[in-house]
């Protein structure tokens, strides 16, 4: 199985694009592994809240094949522990899919048409995360979860 996190707009920090490379670099030991960014549109200020989720949800829909698995990272998602999100990537893997895809939108969420094509919601934290900053904490959660799931001593209980 192959993991895509798939973004809306570009990481501005270096000290965030620092952590999300040093973490990609850890995933990919356990199985491929890729960031693939969806430019913020132009002139995204002139669109309302609801046609700039829109048109970043055509945009996102356009990168998905019919027969990947999407997650959407979503305030409104499940909760898991780590070790639950482990047994989660494990369940993923275990069902022969080819690519699993967790997806991290704009600053005003998702369209409707991105909810109906998704297979599932995740919430990180019942707190707000900037969209910069959640990126860091999904790759450093994603790759919590292969450590525990190789017994790896990355994980203390």
């Amino acid at each position: 199985m192959k993991i895509k996190l798939l973004l809306i707009g570009k990481t501005n920090e270096s000290y965030l694009l620092k952590g999300i490379e040093d973490y990609s670099v850890r995933i990919k030991n356990y199985l491929p592994f890729e960031i693939e960014i969806i430019p913020y549109l132009k002139n995204a200020t002139a669109f309302s809240q609801e046609l700039l989720k829109q048109k970043e949800g055509e945009l996102i829909l356009q990168k998905i094949k019919k027969e990947d698995i999407v997650i959407l990272l979503d305030e409104n998602g499940k909760t898991h522990h780590s070790i639950g999100f482990s047994n989660f990537l494990q369940q993923q893997m275990n069902t022969g899919n080819k690519q699993l895809i967790f997806i991290i939108g704009g600053a005003y969420g998702f369209s409707s048409d991105v909810y109906s094509r998704a297979n599932g919601k995740i919430s990180l934290s019942l707190m707000t995360f900037s969209h910069q900053l959640i990126r860091l904490i999904f790759v450093e959660q994603l790759y919590r979860g292969f450590t525990i799931i190789h017994h790896h001593p990355y994980h203390h209980e």
